[in-house]
């Protein structure tokens, strides 16, 4: 009978084989693939901008913030990721009251970043909800400051009277932040857009309209007054300027007469024959015309002229 049939009960094959060893060499291999791996699970990648969190137990024991690899215990320590940059947060439209007693839609943002990831972790737990108080911080800031202020100073830039509202938001928000603790800093606080609730809308455009053609008429009156009073001083310097005129021409008018008579004095003295004869003259323009009849004595000065007697 052949040999090869016989099996030998040491665990050794037909040819010699040692399964034995085999089955040992193949739980080692399997182990090592375990444990590597295991290793390599718990490796960290730490990138740039991050904040890498571990915990144990649910107590934080290690943070990262170089970038490169790092490690965690497998089995009882999570790793948690939190952004170091600055992040932006749309803040939920709220409706406030204004001093004045008006309702406004207000819709804010917010800039953010995490300052303290251990206490951010600690207290908020996740970004979520760090967001979440934040957010509750705002509204209520922002209520209470613009709560102090008249609709009109809100929304009129030219009446405005906020000054550094968001600089004191921005700073209550971190202060409220800050005592409890969120290990988190509002950079920025700002409205994106005020409006009012629809039911209002239309009344406070007839409003508006109204005063502006309110203005618009004031203008106009303002216009008017200007125009009356322009041409009332370039009435009034016009009549200056003809009542100084008149009193030279006068003055000159009367300077010429005296003048003229002066001529006709010296002119007349040297023959008073000629200067009677002249004046019967001018006269006869003022008492005769073609319709006048003349009933004279031969003796009379124009009788003896229209005679031709000159003596």
């Amino acid at each position: 009978m052949s040999n090869d049939n016989v099996v030998n009960i040491d665990g050794r094959g037909p040819k010699g084989t040692n399964w034995k060893n085999y089955t040992k060499i193949g739980s080692i291999f399997v182990i090592v693939i375990i444990l590597l791996a295991v290793f390599i699970s718990n490796l960290i990648v730490v990138k740039e901008g991050q904040y890498k969190v571990i915990r144990q137990f649910g107590e934080v024991v290690r943070i990262v913030k170089t970038p490169g690899l790092t490690y965690k215990i497998p089995f009882i320590q999570s790793v948690t990721t939190l952004p170091k940059f600055q992040m932006t947060y749309d803040v939920t439209e709220a409706e406030i009251n204004t001093k004045d007693k008006k309702r406004m839609l207000i819709d804010n943002y917010a800039i953010w970043r995490i300052e303290d990831p251990k206490k951010m972790i600690t207290n908020a737990r996740t970004v979520e909800k760090a967001e979440s108080r934040m957010e509750e911080f705002i509204y209520s800031v922002v209520r209470s400051e613009l709560g102090q202020l008249n609709y009109d100073e809100i929304i009129n830039d030219e009446k405005s009277s906020r000054g550094s509202l968001n600089d004191r938001i921005t700073e209550k928000v971190n202060d409220l932040l800050g005592n409890d603790n969120y290990g988190i800093v509002v950079t920025d606080v700002r409205m994106k857009r005020t409006d009012l609730p629809s039911e209002n809308e239309q009344s406070v455009f007839t409003r508006m309209i109204s005063e502006r053609e309110s203005k618009a008429q004031e203008y106009l009156s303002m216009g008017d007054a200007e125009k009356n009073r322009i041409e009332a001083d370039t009435d009034r310097e016009v009549q200056e300027l003809l009542a100084k005129a008149k009193a030279e021409a006068e003055s000159i008018r009367a300077d010429g007469e005296a003048e003229a008579a002066r001529i006709y004095n010296e002119s007349f003295s040297k023959d008073p024959t000629f200067y009677s004869m002249y004046r019967t003259l001018e006269s006869y323009k003022k008492t005769i015309n073609d319709k006048s009849v003349i009933v004279l004595p031969s003796d009379s000065p124009y009788a003896r002229l229209l005679m031709g007697y000159t003596d």
